[in-house]
């Protein structure tokens, strides 16, 4: 009789402590990537890359199957989409400039959210490239989907790209706050659908990814961040229990206590500007936590990079941890300096 494989992500997810620690890199499915590069000229843009199931499972694939897995690779697969999927479901119009980033139409700012007709079918694809990868993974290798958490889809909806402090969907939060609840539940119940099916396809944990939460003042963050964090995280566990959840409040600094203790996250997500030692000291004991490398330091490579990783894995002595970037991955990062984090991280010291 077989036993099941182990997993150090999802044990870590779950409080354990194995070492070293695991490991996987966000947007580590993407530019830096000569193949993904190549892929991508092949297939055309990147909403298309997405909806194509078999070119996504492919992305999120290529970074395992270059870095390999288990102890001197990677540890996570992270679903290859992007955080806009959900209003692009909810009914507003999605595509991509190039050199600019994404757009969505009609802006809230300037049209009421009752008037968009979903088309929740838009999910579909995604679900299939989830079940596509979860053929195809390694049984020691946790698969992890993800949504953006309401206020950074906010920000999005409102101003119909991205903005400099995220300032119209703060002013709109301000000036007409029924109108922006309105907003952030519609993407609550929005989300709770897209997560239960990734899960359902198979993907093992999720990650809430609040890209902006560090762009509000305390009282606006614990009103748009954590309350409706703290709604799909109860939801989502009453409907899929088991299933950890990372939350990720990029640039909350010590805002990050309270989103800790009253999310209910199973992991909280670190970026680069925390003090890994702070985190350590003050988060709720025995939480595990992800991060941080700073993905600069990865550019940099070298000493500078030997160095980032060892204070990192130092602050965290007894707390469970996994190893991440503080951020997504940047285009111009070498390969050859994954290649020395990974290495380091493996015990090559």
């Amino acid at each position: 009789m077989s036993s099941a494989p182990v997993k150090p992500l999802l044990a870590v997810l779950r409080g354990e402590r194995p070492s070293p620690a695991p490991r996987w890199m966000m947007r580590q499915a993407g530019r830096y990537l000569p193949e993904y590069r190549a892929l991508r000229a092949d297939k055309g843009g990147f909403l298309e890359l997405v909806y194509d199931s078999r070119a996504a499972a492919d992305i999120t694939l290529q970074p395992l199957e270059r870095f390999g897995t288990g102890a001197t690779g990677l540890h996570g697969a992270i679903l290859f989409s992007d955080i806009l999927i959900v209003p692009y479901a909810m009914g507003q119009k999605l595509w991509f400039e190039t050199g600019e980033g994404p757009r969505l139409a009609p802006p809230l700012a300037e049209s009421d959210i009752g008037a968009l007709v979903p088309d929740w079918s838009r999910y579909e694809p995604v679900y299939e490239t989830v079940r596509q990868v979860k053929a195809r993974l390694r049984p020691e290798t946790t698969f992890l989907g993800f949504a953006g958490s309401p206020w950074t889809i906010a920000t999005y909806m409102v101003a119909g790209q991205g903005s400099k402090d995220q300032a119209p969907a703060r002013r709109l939060a301000y000036a007409d706050p029924a109108r922006f609840q309105a907003i952030i539940d519609a993407i609550v119940e929005a989300t709770l659908p897209y997560l239960i099916g990734q899960i359902d396809a198979g993907v093992e944990a999720v990650q809430l990814f609040d890209s902006w939460a560090g762009s509000l003042s305390p009282q606006q963050f614990e009103r748009w961040v954590i309350a409706p964090n703290r709604a799909i995280v109860e939801r989502l566990r009453a409907a899929r229990p088991g299933i950890p959840i990372i939350g990720f409040p990029k640039g909350a600094g010590a805002k990050l206590v309270d989103y800790a203790r009253e999310t209910g996250v199973d992991a909280v997500g670190l970026d680069e500007t925390v003090d890994p030692r702070w985190a350590d000291a003050h988060l709720p004991a025995g939480l595990p936590v992800q991060g941080n490398l700073d993905p600069l330091a990865l550019v940099a490579g070298g000493q500078a990079l030997d160095e980032a990783i060892d204070r990192i894995l130092a602050a965290f002595p007894t707390r469970p941890h996994i190893f991440n970037l503080g951020h997504g991955i940047v285009p111009d990062t070498p390969i050859a300096h994954v290649e020395q984090m990974l290495g380091r991280l493996g015990g090559g010291k």
